[in-house]
């Protein structure tokens, strides 16, 4: 039986250490017809090398250089040069098991209304151990509005769509609707598990360069979701890497994330309000939100003029949050004064944002801050 064609576009930077295995993930596949654009943004290491020896006599790899201009256009350069009735985004430090495509275009064939499909992750660490089997309503606390079985107003088996590969687990769910409404409370997909329709994403266009190097994926993925139904499999397709220093995941990218955050969410709610289904408290909640996030990490920076004001923001949408009260407060305090008593604030702070149990409760402001997928 002929398979359609599934282009995969890997962005890379610097990534010679680790590019090979994922590279390797994607051909690899058990769903063969793949071709992967590998998009190498201006890298200075030994990529170009690699590619070379590794790939350079497989038709499958195309590789691509481009002097350095950010993820966002290195990825809209390999979409362009996709020609795959299906395409894959993946990172150049992640890592598909092989049934990924399978499962997807199975998925696509009994959804044929979805124009996206993606899934959960596993998260390792810089030695390749899981550290967690299902992460991606931690990473992404936009979920804590969601519980598992509110998100899509129905669910399937995930073994009746892919008989062959019941071994996956009989608990498996798939799932399909339009959750625009829902991303606009922030973002609930990981660009790495995402596989996209041709059609769905010649509506999209592509990643906002404006964004680069924070945001880009969270307004790729809302704009994907507003063009139509998507859909979701409940189970974890790949193995995200968390740890690795050059990682855009830093907390120095915090007050940049939020910033990129809120800009989308006031566009959203500006441009396509006709189309948001959300009651006026939950859009109350998600721009308090927003704009918490942003005074946290404004004071993170030492930025308490910016910090006060977004802090302030929040609490008028939203005044019973007792953290945000206080934080408030010490960015009103004079320099030493505020930096004695940020110090300890700030220790607590990284503590629970190691903690994945704390994480998944803190809200979106908390967890997306910590990693927003945008690592390549």
């Amino acid at each position: 039986m002929n398979q359609p064609l599934v282009s995969v576009v890997v962005p890379t930077f610097n990534r010679a250490y680790c590019l090979e295995r994922t590279v390797n993930s994607a051909l690899s596949q058990t769903h063969r017809n793949v071709e992967v654009i590998l998009v190498d943004d201006g890298s200075t290491d030994d990529t170009a090398a690699l590619v070379e020896r590794r790939y350079g006599d497989d038709a499958r790899v195309r590789y691509l250089h481009q002097s350095n201009q950010g993820v966002a256009v290195a990825r809209n350069t390999g979409l362009a040069a996709a020609r795959g009735e299906y395409v894959a985004l993946l990172d150049s430090d992640d890592i598909w098991y092989p049934w990924k495509l399978t499962v997807q275009v199975a998925v696509f064939e009994r959804f044929p209304e979805a124009g996206m499909v993606w899934t959960d992750m596993e998260a390792i660490d810089a030695a390749g151990n899981v550290t967690q089997p299902k992460y991606l309503r931690t990473m992404y606390g936009a979920y804590q509005w969601f519980p598992h079985d509110k998100l899509f107003p129905a669910s399937y088996r995930l073994s009746d769509i892919v008989p062959q590969l019941e071994s996956l687990g009989q608990t498996a769910t798939v799932s399909c609707g339009d959750i625009f409404s829902q991303m606009v409370m922030g973002n609930l997909v990981h660009t790495s598990t995402v596989l996209l329709r041709r059609q769905r994403l010649a509506a999209v266009v592509g990643f906002d360069p404006a964004l680069t190097p924070v945001g880009e994926d969270y307004d790729f993925h809302l704009r994907t979701c507003r063009e139509g139904p998507v859909a979701f499999i409940d189970i974890s397709s790949i193995q995200y890497q968390r740890d690795f220093g050059d990682q855009l995941t830093q907390p120095d990218y915090d007050l940049a994330f939020a910033q990129s955050h809120l800009s989308v969410v006031t566009r959203t709610l500006k441009e396509d309000r006709e189309q948001i289904r959300l009651s006026p408290s939950m859009i109350a909640a998600c721009l308090a939100d927003a704009h918490g996030w942003i005074g946290e990490a404004a004071i993170e920076c030492g930025e308490t003029k910016l910090a006060r004001r977004h802090l302030l923001q929040s609490l008028r949408r939203a005044p019973w949050q007792p953290r945000l009260g206080l934080l408030f407060l010490l960015a009103g305090l004079p320099r030493g004064m505020g930096n004695r008593l940020r110090r300890p604030y700030r220790q607590v702070k990284r503590f629970l944002r190691d903690s994945t149990t704390v994480a998944e409760a803190e809200g979106p402001h908390l967890s997306v801050a910590s990693e927003a997928g945008i690592a390549r």
